[in-house]
């Protein structure tokens, strides 16, 4: 119980700042939704995709891989393990620097910017830049510094959140006021490419204040370990791009089955704002993943077999907290609209399905221990693909009937089948005693409550709508105190 203690405890640290950290990135949808019509709102939701996609490529699993291996039998010093895996990031990330920059114009014209290849460079120096520092972000878990770890983060995420308001809102002020203080460098007509300026600036920042973890220690490479690394890493790679094309290909292909440029663009504009409410969930499932790889690795390595009990228990307070999130975001997603445009509304519907696809996501993340931890990585990069298959598919077949609606079809479906054939699979091969039964009972009562919150009249007061779905929230807690047998610390005990 103390692992678990202690995973709850760094989740909530990496929590913190992850969702501090988004909540005030979440906090610029309702800057960006009232500035930039949808259509260019939709650009910007479709270059961060293909980012979201490079960035995998360009880390190649190495995070993973360097948990694995500084924590490995056969090689006693994990400084040699961070030391050879950050040249190793520093080489590739430098050369995909270089490369973007020579070949720019064919970048932007894949970006669809081809009118600003400014857009792409940006872009292309922040990607090089945050992949090299993913390593020094993983060797602050491994020291288990999660405070130093959000400190950084959040400074980064300040920085971007400040360099946005100056551009956006502070330079079109002084434009009317004082041109003549703002008129030598800032240009309207360059709009969204702010967003991407502050990114960047931000970037170089967050470069600056990692210096103390990349000095002050010797540099060794290691070829051998770095053959042995991409041999346990690269399966990661596939899984990645497979995973994160689950999440952002909806985006990518949607402009080319919808013929009408500007249409896919809005409608691209409005499907990424409304994601945007969902990420709630996906900040738990960040600061979940933050502290349960390094957690995985030190538990086998020192409980061994005894270790399977922490990872069942892993797996329902994951989905307890996950049905909860849900549940809270669902019921006053009347008050959270507001975080985004009026004319972004039309597209709330997709909340709650992208929200229980996230959650499922989870899970499948929870059930990866098994091919981690026996050094069958392969098998996660094929699930990935199963799902790639499942998006690909019903993309195609969906969005010319339902819209961006079908992107939130394809997603849920994606990590259903994700995560129902991890878990088979993993049944035969590693078999982890999770607690099947009650997740699927709290997740059915979950659903019960939903769908009670959603149909009891209550006279169209959306006072009353709180407080009865209140109540249905506090039962669902109640519910899970009682059959977990926890007790809250401020109950007196009789």
């Amino acid at each position: 119980m103390s692992g678990i203690k202690s995973l709850a405890k760094d989740t909530a640290v990496y929590g913190l700042s992850s969702i501090i950290g988004r909540f005030l990135n979440w906090c610029l949808a309702p800057l960006y939704t009232r500035i930039f019509l949808e259509d260019q709102y939709g650009e910007v939701t479709l270059i961060y995709s293909y980012v979201a996609v490079a960035l995998i490529l360009l880390t190649y699993g190495m995070e993973t891989g360097f948990f694995r291996f500084a924590n490995h039998e056969r090689w006693k010093n994990p400084m040699e393990v961070y030391s050879t895996a950050l040249t190793s990031l520093m080489v590739s990330s430098s050369a995909f620097i270089i490369l973007g920059l020579v070949f720019l114009n064919p970048v932007a014209d894949w970006l669809m910017c081809p009118a600003h290849p400014s857009f792409a460079a940006m872009m292309i120096i922040c990607v090089g830049l945050d992949a090299f520092l993913a390593m020094p972000y993983s060797y602050l878990r491994y020291k288990k510094r999660p405070y130093r770890f959000a400190l950084i983060r959040l400074v980064n995420i300040g920085f971007n959140i400040g360099f946005n308001l100056f551009f956006l809102l502070l330079c079109p002020w002084l434009m009317k006021v004082t041109p003549e203080l703002v008129d030598w460098f800032y240009d309207p007509d360059f709009g969204i490419g702010y967003i991407f300026l502050s990114n960047l600036l931000a970037s170089c920042v967050n470069m600056i204040m990692m210096m103390p973890e990349l000095r002050g220690f010797k540099y060794v490479f290691n070829s051998k370990l770095l053959r042995e690394m991409l041999r346990y890493s690269l399966p990661l790679v596939a899984l990645g791009v497979a995973g994160i094309l689950n999440q952002t290909l909806s985006n990518m292909i949607y402009p080319w089955i919808v013929s009408d440029p500007i249409a896919a663009k809005t409608a691209l504009g409005i499907y990424g704002a409304n994601y945007k409410i969902a990420m709630v969930m996906v900040m738990f499932i960040q600061a979940f993943r933050f502290a349960y790889e390094p957690f995985i690795f030190a538990q086998a390595k020192e409980s061994g077999e005894g270790s399977f009990k922490a990872y069942s228990d892993a797996m329902k307070y994951f989905v307890i907290f996950g049905l909860f999130i849900f549940l809270a975001v669902m019921f006053y997603l009347d008050i959270i609209k507001y975080f985004i445009g009026r004319s972004y509304w039309e597209g709330l519907k997709v909340v709650p399905v992208v929200m229980i696809a996230e959650l499922f996501f989870g899970i499948f993340f929870n059930l990866s221990v098994w091919y981690k931890l026996t050094d069958k990585t392969s098998w996660g990069m094929w699930f990935s693909f199963l799902g790639l298959a499942v998006t690909v598919g019903l993309n195609i077949v969906l969005i010319p009937v339902m819209g961006y609606m079908g992107c939130a079809v394809a997603a849920i479906a994606c990590y259903f089948v994700m995560m129902a054939t991890s878990y088979f699979v993993g049944r035969a091969k590693y078999p982890i005693p999770y607690p099947v039964k009650r997740i699927c009972l709290y997740i059915v009562f979950a659903a019960v409550l939903y769908g009670m919150g959603m149909l009891i009249p209550t006279l169209g007061s959306h006072l009353l709508d709180g407080a009865v779905r209140f109540v249905l929230l506090a039962a669902y807690l109640a519910t899970v105190l009682k059959f977990e047998h926890i007790r809250l610390p401020f109950r007196k005990r009789i």
